[in-house]
Formats: C-alpha cells, sequence, structure tokens
C-alpha cells in the first residue's frame, strides 16, 4: 500500500503528459528516426490516458488521512529513501486544490510540489499559482498529443510524409480511441470546460495571481478546448465520422451560440468544419492511387442507414439555435447528394439525391450565404487554416457548378427584386420588407472569402477560365487530393457564371458584384485575368448589348463617370473666399453614387496592387489618364471617405517607380498638400484644413490616414530631390514638418469616435519616418548650406528629410519625447494581457518608435562626425544620453527601463522584444552608461524582476515555442521564429560587450553575480535554491546542455549553431575574467558537470556552419584550459584526472558517464594510456579534434573584368574593409555597393546608358567575389582561432597539470602522436599558409616537452643503484626480457628511434615547406630542432674513471652508446636534406628578424660541433656565408658603440652579437675551421672594432663590457626562454 501512496515529484497530472507531448513533437514534426520506438513504448504505456481523457484520479478517504498526517508522519516520494514532512501551509493549499479541480488528495501534494520545483520559471508566482498553471498544461499536452496522433493519420485529405510504420502505428492506436467513444467525450468535454466557469472557481479560491498569469491560464484552457475540437476536425478530415459520431456532432451543433461580434468561436468553427469534411467527397474527382480504399470508407457511398439518418435528422423542421448554421449544414448536405447523383451505381440511393433541391432550398431560405459570411469567413481563426479555406471555396463552387438551375433562380429572383425596388421609388413608396437579398449575400461571401491569401493558394483562380495557358503549373497549391488541376468543365461554369452575373446588372447588385470582382483579383494572375475581364467589357461589340454605355463593370464605363464627375464638380468649386462652407451637400454626388465609386476604386486598388501589368496599362491609356482625374477630383468638394478611397487608389498605382516619379510632381502641382503660400490667398487651403476643420470636427481621420499611405508608398517608390523646384525652396520639408507636426506630435490630443483610429494614424505616420530614416545616409553635402535662386534672390535649400529626422531624435526634442511617451504607454497596455480597439495597430506603431530609435543609435556616429567637421551651428546629443533623461511623466530616468520591459513580451510580441534587445545591445558599448543602467534595472524590486524574467524568457524562447512544421509552415511562423532566434543573438551580444566593461554591469546583473559586494564573493546556486533567480547564465546552460546525455551531443550545436557559438564565449568569458571565474567555475564544477559532458561529445561536425562549429570548439577548449589550470592549482587531482583521461585515453571510455566517476577514478592513473591490445583502441580525443580541423581551404577565383580596371576596384574594395565584431578586417558589401552604383549612375552619355546592364552585371560579380573573400577570411580566422584554442589545451595538459598524473612512457607517447599528426596535416599539400605560425608555436612547445621526457627517462638509469636490475626499453616501445646485467641500456626512449626519426624528417619537411617567407614560423622550428638535437646530447659525465668505476680499456673498447648512435643517425638525415636545408639555415642566420638570426646561429652551432664530415662547415665557407658573418662584425662594431651611451637603445644587438661570437668559437674550435676563418678575415675585423677600446662613462655600463671581454670563449646555451613576438 506504501507504493501505491507513494509521491510523484514529477507530478503524474503533469510530467508525464509533457513527456509524451515531447516524444510526440519528436516522432512526428521534428522527425527523430530514434523517437519513434520511443513513442510506441510511450503510447502503450499511457493508453489509458488517452481513453479516459482528462479525467482526474478521484478522491480517496485514505490518501485524505495520508495527506492530513504528512505534516507529522511525513510522505514517501518516489525514487527518495524516506518520507518527507510537509507543512501545514502546504498540506491546506493540497485540500484547496483537491476541491478546486476535484483530483485525488495525492496528486494535488504532487502538483503543489512540482510547481514549488517550477516556481523559478515563474518568478513573481506561488507555488499554488504554478501548480494550476500545471495542472492545465498537463491537460493541454494531452490535447496537442492527441491532435497530432490524428492529423499523423493515413486520410483523403493531407499527407504528413512520415515513414508507413509511424502512420500506421499512429492510426491504428487512434482507431482504438475512435472505439472506445472518443467523439463522444471530446464534445462533452468541449461543452463542459468553460473559461469564465473555471476562472469564478479559481477566483473563489484565489487561484489566480498577475494579469500575465490570467492570461496563461486562460490561454491554456482555450488551447485544450481548441485543440480537442481540432482533433475531431484532423479525423474527419482525414477518415469522416461513422454515423453515431457524426449525429453526436450535429447534435452539439444544434445548440452552439454566436460571440458577441456575430462570429462562431474558434472551437465551434472546428465542429463546424469536422462535420462539412464528413460530408465532403470532392476527393472523388482526383484520380489518385488509394482513391478505391477510401470509398469504400466513406460511408456516405457504402452506407444506406448512414444517408437515411443523416438525411432525416437535417430535414427536422426543429430550429437550431442558429438557423444559420443549420442552413451551412445543409448546404452542404444538400451538394453532397447532388455529388452522389452523379456517381454511377447510386440509384439505391435515388430517394435521397431526389431531395438535394428542397434541402438546398431549405438552406437559401435560412440566410446560408448571409451566416457563412458574418459567423464564418470573419471568425478570426478562420484564415489561420488552410483546409478551412478549402472546405468552404468548395462549398461555394460545388453551388455554382452543381446547382446551376439554382444559381439562375438566384439571378431571376434578384432582378425580379429590383425592378419591385425602381417601381416604388419611382412611386415614391418605400420598397417592401419581404425582398430576399440571396445573390446579393453569395457576391459578398465570394468576395470576403478570396479577400485575403495568408497561404498563397490562389484558389479564385478557379473562376477565371484563362484564354490564354497559365504559366505556373501548381494552380492549386499541392496537396493530397488536388495534384492535378480540376477538369476545366468546372471551371468552365465557374468563369461563365463570373461573366454573366456582370451582364444586364440590376443596380441593386452592382456593389456586391464589385466587392465579388475584388475578392476574385486578389492574387497575380486572378489580378490579370480581372482586368481584361473589365477591358473586354467595355470594347465595342459589347456596347450594341448593353445600349450607348458599355457595361457598366468595365474600365471604359468607370473612368468615363471619374471624368464626368470631374467636369461637374469643378464648377462647383468654391472660391478662396467661401472656402468655410465645404462639404454642403453637393449636387454632385448621391450616397448610392459614393458607395459605387468607392466600390469601383477598392476594385481598382486590387487589381493594380498585384499586377504591375495593369497599373502602367491603365495609366498609359491616352483616353482614362486615371491619375490625372483622380487628382483633379481631390481638388474638387467631395467628402472626406472618398477622397481617402482616391488617396489609396493613388498609392497603389505609385508602387511603380516610373509612375511614382511622375506623382509627386502631380502632387506638387495641385498642391494636395499647400506647400506654397501665395501671399493675395486669404486662408490655407489642402489636406491640412481638411484635418484641422472637418476630420477633427468629425472626429474620423479617413484621409490623413489615406495621405501618409500615399506618402509612405511614394518614398519607398522614388524620391526626387528637387521637388517644387521654381516655386519654392527644393525638397521634401513641408511634407515631413505636415506629417510631423500636424499628424504625429498632435495625434495623441485629437478626439477619436473610433478607438483603435488612433493607432492606425500613429502606425501610418511613423511609418513613413522609419521608411525616410531607413534609406537615409549621413553626407558631407548635407551638412553644407546649398543655396538656390529663387524669384531672383538666393534661400537656403531643405535638407534631406533623414537629416531632419536624425537632427529632432539627437535634440530634446517633442518628437523625441512624444515617441518615448508612446513606448511608455504601450508597455503599460501590454502590461494589463487586455484585448483593447487597435490593439495591433498599436503594436506596429510601438515597433516603428523601436525601429526609429534604433536607427539613430546605428547612424549617429557617423552624423555627428560630420557635423564637427561641417560650419552648421547645431547642437545634437548621443541618442544614449537623451535614453537617459528624466521621462517628465514618472519624474524617473526610466526610458530604457521602458524599451527593456518589451522584452518581457518576447512571447507575445517577438518583434518588439527584437527591436528592444537590439537598442540595449548598441546603448551597452558605453561603460559609462553601463554603471547607470545597472541601477535603474535594479532601483525597483518588482521591475528588476520582471526584466531578468524578460531576458530569461527571450533566452528560453525555445521552449515556449511550439514546434513549428518547418517544411509546411507559414511564412509568418517561420519569420517569427528567425527573429525570436535573432533576439537572443543580441542578447549574448549585449553580455559579451558587457562583460569586456568594469563591474558593476549589466552582464553581471542578469546572469546573477553579486553587484553590491565584490564580484568574486558571489555563489551561485540552481535557480529556486536560497531564493536564487533563474538568471541569463541558468538559460544559457539550459540552451547547451540539452542532448547531451544522448549520442548526438548537444542540440543546439547542430539546430542553432551561431547561438551555441556565443553561449560557449560567455561562459568562457566569464572563466577568464578574474572577479567571475571562481564562482562560475565552483557552480560549473559542482552543479552542472559542465565541461566533462560537453568535451565527450567533441569534436562537433557540422559541415554546414563550419565557422560557428570552429568557434564553439575553440571557446570550450580555452574553457577547458583554464579549468585544467584551476583544479591543477588547488590540487583537485580526482578533477584534473578525469579530464585528462576524457582527452588522452586511447581506450573506449564509459559512454556518457552520469558525471559521478570522478572519485573512483583517482586511483587509476593515466597508465591506462598504454595498451596493446590493439582491437579496442580509439583515437584520443585531443587527435580527433584535431581531425576536424580542415586545414585546406578553397580560394575563391580570381576577378576577370571588362569594364572595370582591377587595380581600382581591388583599391575601393581596400577602402572599405572594417573590422567587425569579432576583430576581424572584412570588407562592406553594402557600402561597397552603394561605391559602385554611384560610380556607375555618375557615367554620361548613352553608351553608358546603353552598357548599364552590363555593368550592373559586373557589379553583382565583384560583390559576389568579395562576399567569398570575406567568407575566406572568415573562415582562416576560424581555423586559426581553434587551432590556437587547441594548442592552449595541449599545452596546459603538458605543463600545468601534474606531472605524476601521465606516466613518463604515456606522456612520450601522446607528444609522438601529436607530433606525428599535426606534422602530417600541416605538411599536406592543400593545407593553407595561414595556420603555419600556430601549428609551428605547437611544434615547438611539444619538441621542448618531447626532450625534457626523454632527457628526464635517460637520467633514470644513473640514478638507480648497482644491485638493482630495471626494465629498459627496445627499440619502438616494444617490451623485451630483462638484459643481461652487464650491458643495462640497450634502447634509447620508450617512443624508440624510429619514431624520433620520423619526427626530425618531419620537421626538416617542414622547415623547407616554409620557403623564402614565414621567417618567424622557421624561428619556433629551429628552437624545436635544437630541441629535439639535445635528447641525443649525453647527460652529465662522471669526473674521474674512479666514479665510474671503469678502468680505461673499458672505456676505449665500449660499444658505440645510444646518445653517439642518436646523434650519428641524426646527422645523416640532416645531411640527407643535403644544400637546400643549408642554404635556408645560413640565410637565416645571415639576415632578418633578430631572433631568428640567434636560434639560426645556435642551430649551426650545435649542427657543426656534431657534423664529423664537416659538411656543413664546408658549405659555409664554399658559399660564403662564413665571410659574411665576419664582414658583418663591422657592422655590430657600430650598433655596440651606440649600446655605451648613457642611455643605451635596447639591447637587442648586443644578444645576436653573443651569438654570432658564440658561433665563431665553436667553428675555431675545429682545426678546418679555424682556418676558414684566418681566410675570411676575422682577425682583421676583430682587430678592427673600436668598441674594445671604449670605456665606460657610467658605473652601471662595467658590467657590458665585461660581458663584451669574454667574447672569445661564449658556450651559447639554449634555455628555451626566447619570447618570439
Amino acid at each position: 500500500m506504501a507504493t501505491l501512496l507513494a509521491v510523484n515529484s514529477a507530478a503524474s497530472l503533469w510530467g508525464p503528459y509533457k513527456d509524451i507531448w515531447q516524444t510526440v513533437g519528436n516522432a512526428l514534426w521534428r522527425r527523430q528516426p530514434e523517437a519513434v520506438h520511443l513513442l510506441d513504448m510511450i503510447l502503450k504505456k499511457h493508453k489509458p490516458d488517452f481513453i479516459s481523457l482528462f479525467r482526474n484520479p478521484p478522491k480517496n478517504v485514505q490518501q485524505h488521512e495520508k495527506v492530513q498526517k504528512a505534516s507529522t508522519e511525513g510522505v514517501a516520494i518516489q525514487g527518495q529513501q524516506g518520507t518527507r514532512l510537509l507543512p501545514e501551509q502546504l498540506i491546506k493549499e493540497a485540500f484547496i486544490l483537491s476541491d478546486l479541480f476535484d483530483i485525488g488528495e495525492l496528486a494535488a501534494v504532487e502538483l503543489l510540489l512540482a510547481g514549488e520545483h517550477q516556481q523559478p520559471h515563474f518568478p513573481g508566482l506561488t507555488r499554488g499559482l504554478v501548480a494550476v498553471l500545471l495542472y492545465w498544461d498537463g491537460k493541454r499536452c494531452i490535447a496537442n498529443s492527441l491532435k497530432a496522433l490524428v492529423q499523423s493519420r493515413r486520410g483523403k485529405t493531407w499527407t504528413l510524409e512520415l515513414s508507413p510504420e509511424l502512420v500506421s502505428m499512429t492510426t491504428r492506436f487512434t482507431e482504438e480511441l475512435m472505439e472506445q467513444g472518443l467523439t463522444y467525450k471530446v464534445l462533452t468535454l468541449v461543452s463542459q470546460i468553460d473559461v469564465n466557469n473555471e476562472f469564478e472557481k479559481l477566483q473563489r479560491e484565489r487561484g489566480l495571481g498577475s494579469e500575465k498569469h490570467r492570461k496563461e491560464v486562460s490561454d491554456l484552457i482555450k488551447e485544450c478546448r481548441q485543440s480537442l475540437a481540432e482533433s475531431l476536425f484532423a479525423w474527419a478530415c482525414q477518415s469522416p465520422l461513422g454515423k453515431d459520431d457524426t449525429l453526436l456532432l450535429i447534435g452539439h451543433l444544434e445548440k452552439v451560440t454566436v460571440e458577441a461580434n456575430g462570429s462562431l468561436d474558434a472551437v465551434n468553427l472546428a465542429l463546424l468544419m469536422a462535420l462539412l469534411y464528413c460530408f465532403d467527397i470532392s476527393f472523388i474527382e482526383q484520380s489518385t492511387e488509394e482513391r478505391d480504399d477510401m470509398i469504400h470508407q466513406l460511408p456516405l457511398l457504402t452506407e444506406r442507414q448512414y444517408i437515411a439518418t443523416i438525411h432525416s435528422r437535417l430535414q427536422d423542421s426543429q430550429l437550431w439555435k442558429l438557423p444559420g448554421l443549420q442552413a451551412t449544414v445543409r448546404l452542404a448536405w444538400a451538394l453532397a447528394l447532388r455529388g452522389i447523383s452523379q456517381l454511377p451505381d447510386v440509384t439505391a440511393l435515388a430517394e435521397f439525391t431526389e431531395a438535394d433541391e428542397a434541402m438546398a432550398e431549405l438552406a437559401i431560405a435560412d440566410n446560408v450565404f448571409l451566416f457563412l459570411t458574418e459567423s464564418v469567413v470573419v471568425s478570426e481563426n478562420f484564415y489561420q487554416e488552410e483546409f478551412y479555406i478549402r472546405r468552404i471555396h468548395n462549398l461555394i463552387t460545388d453551388f455554382l457548378a452543381l446547382m446551376p438551375m439554382k444559381v439562375k433562380q438566384l439571378r431571376n429572383r434578384a432582378d425580379e427584386d429590383a425592378r419591385i425596388i425602381h417601381m416604388s421609388m419611382q412611386m415614391g413608396n418605400e420598397p417592401p420588407i419581404s425582398l430576399r437579398r440571396d445573390l446579393e449575400h453569395l457576391m459578398l461571401l465570394i468576395g470576403e472569402l478570396y479577400k485575403k491569401n495568408p497561404f498563397n493558394l490562389e484558389l479564385a483562380l478557379e473562376y477565371w477560365c484563362p484564354s490564354e495557358p497559365l504559366q505556373t503549373s501548381t494552380i492549386m497549391g499541392s496537396y493530397l487530393g488536388v495534384a492535378h488541376q480540376r477538369p476545366p468543365q468546372r471551371q468552365v461554369v465557374l468563369s461563365k457564371f463570373v461573366r454573366q452575373m456582370g451582364d444586364l446588372l440590376p443596380p441593386t447588385i452592382y456593389i456586391p458584384y464589385l466587392k465579388m470582382l475584388q475578392g476574385l483579383a486578389n492574387g497575380p494572375q486572378c489580378a490579370h485575368y480581372c482586368f481584361s475581364l473589365l477591358k473586354v467589357n467595355g470594347s465595342s461589340h459589347v456596347e450594341n448589348i448593353q445600349g450607348t454605355g458599355g457595361s457598366p463593370v468595365s474600365w471604359e464605363h468607370f473612368f468615363h463617370s471619374l471624368m464626368l464627375y470631374h467636369e461637374h464638380l469643378r464648377k462647383d468649386l468654391p472660391s478662396a473666399d467661401s472656402v468655410q462652407y465645404r462639404h454642403l451637400p453637393s449636387r454632385g454626388i448621391t450616397q448610392k453614387e459614393q458607395d459605387g465609386l468607392i466600390a469601383f476604386l477598392q476594385l481598382t486598388s486590387t487589381i493594380i496592387t498585384w499586377s504591375e501589368n495593369a497599373r502602367l496599362a491603365l495609366c498609359e491609356h491616352p483616353q482614362w489618364t486615371p491619375v490625372v482625374v483622380i487628382l483633379g477630383l481631390l481638388q474638387c468638394s467631395i467628402p472626406p471617405v472618398l477622397k481617402a478611397e482616391l488617396l489609396k487608389t493613388l498609392a497603389a498605382f505609385g508602387k511603380s517607380p516610373e509612375i511614382a516619379a511622375s506623382l509627386w510632381q502631380s502632387l506638387e502641382y495641385t498642391q494636395i498638400l499647400q506647400t506654397v503660400r501665395v501671399p493675395s490667398q486669404r486662408q490655407a487651403i489642402g489636406i491640412e484644413v481638411e484635418l484641422n476643420e472637418i476630420e477633427s470636427r468629425c472626429e474620423e481621420y479617413p484621409l490623413t490616414r489615406a495621405f501618409c499611405q500615399l506618402i509612405s508608398t511614394l518614398v519607398e517608390s522614388s524620391f526626387p530631390s528637387n521637388l517644387g523646384a521654381g516655386l519654392r525652396p527644393p525638397g521634401f520639408d513641408p511634407y515631413l514638418q505636415f506629417l510631423r507636426d500636424s499628424v504625429f506630435l498632435r495625434f495623441r490630443t485629437r478626439a477619436y469616435r473610433r478607438a483603435a483610429e488612433k493607432w492606425e494614424v500613429a502606425e501610418v505616420v511613423l511609418e513613413v519616418f522609419y521608411k525616410l530614416l531607413r534609406d537615409y545616409e549621413p553626407q558631407l553635402e548635407d551638412f553644407v548650406d546649398q543655396f538656390v535662386e529663387l524669384q531672383g534672390e538666393e534661400i537656403i535649400a531643405y535638407k534631406p528629410p533623414g537629416f531632419s529626422l536624425m537632427y529632432h531624435l539627437l535634440n530634446e526634442s517633442p518628437m523625441l519625447e512624444l515617441a518615448l511617451s508612446l513606448l511608455e504607454e504601450g508597455v503599460k497596455q501590454l502590461d494589463t494581457y487586455a484585448p483593447f480597439p487597435g490593439k495591433k495597430h498599436l503594436e506596429k506603431a510601438v515597433q516603428h518608435c523601436l525601429a526609429l530609435l534604433n536607427l539613430t543609435l546605428q547612424k549617429e556616429n557617423l552624423f555627428m562626425d560630420l557635423l564637427r567637421e561641417s560650419q552648421l551651428a547645431l547642437i545634437v546629443s548621443p541618442l544614449e544620453q537623451l535614453l537617459q533623461g528624466i521621462n517628465p511623466r514618472t519624474k524617473k530616468a526610466d526610458n530604457v527601463v521602458n524599451i527593456a520591459r518589451y522584452l518581457y513580451h518576447g512571447n507575445t510580441n517577438p518583434e518588439l522584444a527584437f527591436e528592444s534587445a537590439k537598442i540595449l545591445c548598441c546603448i551597452s558599448c558605453n561603460s559609462n552608461i553601463q554603471i547607470k543602467l545597472v541601477g535603474d534595472f535594479t532601483h525597483d524590486q518588482s521591475v528588476s524582476q520582471k526584466l531578468m524574467a524578460g531576458f530569461v524568457e527571450c533566452l528560453d524562447s525555445e521552449d515556449t515555442e511550439e514546434f513549428v512544421r518547418l517544411e509546411e509552415g507559414s511564412e509568418l511562423e517561420k519569420k517569427l521564429a528567425g527573429i525570436r532566434h535573432e533576439t537572443r543573438i543580441h542578447i549574448l551580444n549585449l553580455l559579451i560587450t558587457s562583460l569586456e566593461r568594469n563591474p558593476p554591469n549589466l552582464a553581471l546583473y542578469l546572469l546573477g553575480f553579486e553587484l553590491k559586494k565584490p564580484v568574486s564573493t558571489t555563489n551561485l546556486q540552481d535557480p529556486g535554491v536560497l531564493g536564487c533567480p533563474r538568471t541569463c547564465l541558468h538559460a544559457i546552460l539550459n540552451i547547451l546542455e540539452k542532448g547531451t546525455e544522448g549520442r548526438t551531443g548537444p542540440v543546439a550545436v547542430r539546430e542553432s549553431p551561431q547561438l551555441a557559438e556565443l553561449c560557449y564565449q560567455v561562459i568562457y568569458q566569464l572563466c577568464a575574467c578574474s572577479d567571475t571565474s571562481g564562482p562560475t567555475m565552483r557552480y560549473l564544477r559542482t552543479s552542472q558537470d559542465f565541461l566533462f559532458s560537453q568535451l565527450q561529445h567533441l569534436p562537433f561536425s557540422n559541415k554546414e556552419y563550419e565557422m560557428s562549429m570552429l568557434n564553439q570548439m575553440s571557446w570550450l577548449m580555452k574553457t577547458a584550459s583554464i579549468e585544467l589550470r584551476v583544479t591543477s592549482l588547488n590540487r583537485q587531482r580526482s578533477h584534473t584526472q578525469r579530464l585528462l583521461h576524457l582527452l588522452l585515453d586511447d581506450m573506449p571510455v564509459k559512454p556518457y558517464s552520469d558525471g559521478e566517476g570522478g572519485i573512483e577514478d583517482e586511483n587509476r592513473s593515466v597508465s591506462g594510456f598504454l595498451h596493446f591490445d590493439t582491437a579496442t583502441k580509439v583515437r584520443r580525443k585531443i587527435l580527433s579534434i584535431l581531425d576536424s580541423i580542415d586545414f585546406s581551404q578553397e580560394i575563391p577565383e580570381p576577378l576577370q573584368l571588362d569594364f572595370f580596371d582591377r587595380a581600382q576596384i581591388e583599391q575601393v574594395i581596400a577602402n572599405c574593409e572594417h573590422k567587425n565584431l569579432r576583430g576581424q578586417t572584412v570588407c562592406n558589401v553594402k557600402l561597397l555597393h552603394r561605391v559602385l552604383v554611384a560610380e556607375v549612375n555618375a557615367l554620361q552619355g548613352m553608351a553608358a546608358i546603353g552598357q548599364r546592364p552590363l555593368l550592373m552585371e559586373e557589379i553583382s560579380t565583384i560583390l559576389q567575389y568579395v562576399v567569398g573573400r570575406n567568407k575566406l577570411l572568415q573562415c582562416l580566422h576560424a581555423k586559426r582561432h581553434v587551432l590556437e584554442s587547441w594548442r592552449q589545451l595541449v599545452e596546459i595538459i603538458l605543463t600545468a597539470c601534474p606531472q605524476d598524473l601521465i606516466q613518463a612512457e604515456d606522456r612520450q607517447l601522446i607528444i609522438r602522436d601529436i607530433l606525428q599528426d599535426v606534422h602530417d596535416k600541416i605538411l599536406d599539400d592543400e593545407a593553407a599558409q595561414e595556420l603555419m605560425p600556430v601549428v609551428a608555436g605547437a611544434v615547438f612547445t611539444l619538441t621542448a616537452h618531447l626532450s625534457q621526457a626523454v632527457r628526464t627517462e635517460q637520467k633514470q638509469p644513473l640514478v638507480l643503484g648497482p644491485g638493482e636490475t630495471h626494465c629498459a626499453f627496445m627499440l619502438d616501445s616494444s617490451f623485451a626480457s630483462p638484459p643481461p646485467a652487464e650491458n643495462p641500456v640497450v634502447g634509447f626512449a620508450s617512443i624508440g628511434d624510429s619514431s624520433l626519426h620520423i619526427i626530425l624528417k618531419k620537421l626538416l619537411d617542414f622547415i623547407l615547406k616554409t620557403g623564402g617567407g614565414f621567417q618567424r614560423v622557421r624561428t619556433h622550428l629551429y628552437g624545436s630542432l635544437l630541441y629535439y638535437l639535445q635528447i641525443a646530447q649525453r647527460p652529465d659525465e662522471p669526473d674521474t674513471l674512479e666514479a665510474a668505476k671503469k678502468t680505461m680499456w673499458e672505456r676505449l673498447t665500449a660499444p658505440e652508446d645510444v646518445f653517439s648512435k642518436l646523434q650519428r643517425e641524426n646527422i645523416a638525415i640532416i645531411e640527407s636534406y643535403g644544400a637546400v636545408l643549408m642554404e635556408v639555415v645560413c640565410r637565416d642566420a645571415c639576415d632578418g628578424h633578430e631572433i631568428g638570426r640567434m636560434l639560426a646561429l645556435a642551430l649551426l652551432d650545435r649542427i657543426v660541433s656534431v657534423d664529423k664530415q664537416q659538411q656543413w662547415l664546408l658549405y659555409l665557407s664554399n658559399s660564403g656565408y662564413l665571410k659574411v658573418l665576419v664582414d658583418s662584425l663591422v657592422e655590430d662594431d657600430h650598433t655596440l658603440q651606440s649600446l655605451l651611451t648613457p642611455q643605451p637603445p635596447l639591447l637587442k644587438a648586443l644578444y645576436t652579437y653573443e651569438s654570432k661570437m658564440a658561433f665563431l668559437t665553436r667553428v675555431a674550435k675545429i682545426q678546418q675551421g679555424a682556418l676558414e676563418l684566418l681566410r675570411s678575415g676575422v682577425i682583421v675585423r676583430l682587430a678592427q672594432c673600436q668598441v674594445y677600446d671604449m670605456r665606460p662613462e657610467m658605473d652601471p655600463q662595467r658590467v657590458l663590457l665585461s660581458s663584451l671581454g669574454t667574447c672569445d670563449c661564449l658556450p651559447w646555451r639554449w634555455a628555451g626562454t626566447v619570447s618570439i613576438p
């Protein structure tokens, strides 16, 4: 019984369900192959949860008692020993929770314990409130899992392209659920769960917290209902519901009501669509392979009983709560019956199929089309689901195609009604109320349905029968079931409907017909067809039908009417004196005419927005001249609504740059906005007056919004600099002034009849500012006053609009103040989490505000630099300083805090969080601001908590992002995922730049370090421990930790490489900084076991993102180096040893240990490295990391240019280079593009214009080349970086870690392996030369350590006592039997001579590979070679024969010892390289860098001393190098004399001189050498040196002279301490 009453710490109502959802997501959406098996297991295990669906464990007396006593007796917790006592408060909360959700007492305890554990993820909430969220989150996970499983079923509407076994598994599983009554359960739950009821219950028990908590709970409940309903919808789409289930669904829909706005809510919409898909037989027309199987599964075609029952139920005269909903279902049923009747072999169903007309009549009588328009299509969820749109599209097209007589009847009725209305009006009566408007409603429905096209389906194409073939093959979009174009017959019928409805159009349906066309013209091809229709309608052959005027629905008719209105109204134009009487009810246009004009203008706008050809054709038509007529009408006295539509139409025309350019001039000429004041004119005219006098009085602003929209479009299309020249100072300023002063600055103080319009005005005007500033680049000429002549006098021309905006935003101007106040109001509104009118527009306005600040920050440095250089008397302040100013409303400096608060809304408004993160990243570069920001952010505890939560939430955003089907996800979803990713990148960059500043800085606050005490005293904890909040550090570790427990390694490394790279960089910076290093490394080591779990997955492999992958490994290895160094210093041997095992072992390690193995590994030394069971050997990790670095590098093809000069282009590219964030020098491609395009634009003459396309093509080639070059530089930088980090790690292992952790013989083997591998990589022909310096440095260190290891080993035998035997090593590291006692040493070094020879050869090859250049690289290699040659140097011999205990004879007859042998073999190898090697070394000894010369001389010294054949000495003398060295003494003489002055320069020359003299001394000790030196005149040269005659002027120089005096026998000792700059 005890086990039954144990508590699951993960909460059985939440944890397991979360796992189910995770697994379902991995298998179905993320397509992880290993998740399929896991899914199978989880579904078997949790099948009861799906069957009982949302049923909670019941209350239980036993449990009640157990929990009651838990404060004294405690409760058992699964997986933990003993019991845990629960506090009284928790027990009380558990009983409340148990009553609230009607769940078992232990389940309530579990939820509370899980809530306590999850609390850090929900700052500001108590465990009870978190438990409420977890309860509903568990339900949501089950509902979403069910929906996903049903969506993956095999069926008739779509396929997710999953493996057949997976589809079979989910289909089988869901079939079993359906047999257990899934439909009934879902419908019951949807009816029972109600947000308001749940909130009332929670409210009573104080189960609701802040606004955000309320919003989250409400969203979870809504999502549960929605997912359950969508499960049924997905089922019906794939395979129809059975008879009983269908009846249950109908029964549910009978009781449904609409929302307050008249539309169906999302849940009922899904259920309605489910029922409509049950009656859908459109897939029969498609010839897919599985069609026949599906037909057998369709009860509509196979079960007579099904049809009979459903038919009688729908014929039932009892009204539903929503007659329109009943009508929709009846229409769908009627069309299904009509569809069935057209199939073969259905005579048995004749009694039902013949009732289709009557059923359709019933539907039409209940206003089915009106209901579909007002309640279905306008529902906010309708356009979020592609298959809703397709189903309603099929419903309408089926009606038009399958019931042509019904359609004809509707038209006849409409004609009849039009006559009745006409007669009533002539007789002066009111038209009768009983008139039907079914055709009108049908047209409006078609117009509304196709008005939006979120999935780019262009379903409306079915209504156009193309006279010419279509360009694209995928007319219908591609989904299973519409793989091929529909049979043309259907298309013919539909296009006939569109054409015929326009013939002899009665006035009552004129506007609905235009609205229908507007919907059907939505899309590039549809717009083209609609344009052609209107063009054909107006042509001559139609005129004889329509009478003289042509069809009323044609371009001809429309533009002709516009001209007539213009002619008519122009006569009524008021004089300047009577201007105050504007907009009296004009004689010109009645309300009906106005509506007709607006409908046609909207249709025109739609067509020309989509089709550029239509735009140009209309504009260039000689008789219609739409732009002229519209501008003319705008000057007439017509209502603002009509003017607004005219302006919107102009905006649509302005999308083409060629039209926009002339449109600007026409705008200026017609003075729509008055830019020129005439002295005789008493009163202003134009849009400003309309705004201030008419729109403000009406409290509606359509005209102002339309004008802003027009300017916004024109600014983007074309921007004339000399606008208004000749009449006023040229420029855009009057327009900007109007937008800024009259529209933007006063928008908050105006009254609005419709609350949302306030934000619409703000959005549209800020959009113009944003575009102007985005396209502005500060130029030097902007800062010089330009004078123009106007009517005989010189006046100053206007500045560019971007200049003016920058000036206003870099001062405490009303514009900046309003923008900041708008940001404050925006975040306050968002903090309420409540919907309000215009919310979308407010968010957009705030986004533009943030973007304006962003652009200003990006451009301010250049702007201020140019301003300083100019003579302009303007004062500006950096924006980051202005943002620090006091907010006049709150009297605090909280502007930056307000900007940062948008991060808290990152989940709901990712765009705003993105802009906010960008601004913070930009201003964080300033050290002074950092300190102030920390103060502002931490000043108020609740704000500080919110800001921290905001940053963490943005970094965690991946968890909150639902599994997006990336292949099928809409463009919007992909875009938002991209924005979230970029936000995280900006936050990490903010942390990186802040960490480089002095504390206190923002990063320390965000990463959870102490700000009030010294940073190093921080004690980092897991979130929730000791009240520690969840910080950005926890979020970063969480990102990197995901996936480390599996085989594939960290998920972020593969899926978001750039993000992972920055995360590793932040961790490295924390470990490298002296203040943060201690706390960080302690936390990573103890709480996370971070480094071990990450390093075991090295090397990472990600060919697609090679640079990021290399940088990730670099930062990780650098961090590991610090860890090894620190743990060695602190004598934490077990930690050091564990990491060394991981990096150096060549035996397979226990895979993915849980991190607890450190202690028992203590006793095992690294002797495990040396094993001879080759079958089980694996590659050492340190070597496999090296393998993963590709030393070769592709180089872009050199430029081939026809027009530009190659040398000049190279110069321009060099001028455009700058340092990027990582400190790499790359070319700024955008700047280069601007420079080249400006060059092309500056060309004059016809020839230049003709060649422009070719020039632009060549520019494109140049830019591609530069992009390739940038990539090359960045890639080489990344490779150098990773090699440096690898070298650092190797050096730390060899120098800093305790020597005894790696046994001597293993040490040699490891160094040998690394040396051989690193040489092989660099000696490859493809290897990039840029990597040589790093490799040479590594070779130097490795050889030094090899030399040290071998020499240490050689000394050990001499230490042993005379009677002791010891193990000797043979050549090539093979063990031998103990040697005879009289010959104690026969081999040389554990790694054997042959390995040493290989290393020597590779070293010499490397020296030769460097060729003539790379002297500094050779410096390292000479050092390495010296160390190597040191190995063969005999250790110090005993001074006397007695000490050696040997006779003279023994000494003379002794065989060659290992040292002499190795020395002899070494010199043989060196001499085998001949004169090539000699040439290189001798040249370096005579010329080049001082250190290089010293080392080359030292090397010569060493080689000459062991070269018994005297080959090198001969070469030196024969080739004249010895003579050069001797002659250089004269030069040294002058330099040395300068060293004897009181303030000597650097002593480099002295050291070079010492090396030279040491070498000459070595040569002089050999007989042949002495002769050669005499021949070279060394005595003469030394005699000529004056430095020996000089006496010191000051005492300290005596030391120098004494060293010069001892030059006759200076032995050169190489100590390995030379620093190479």
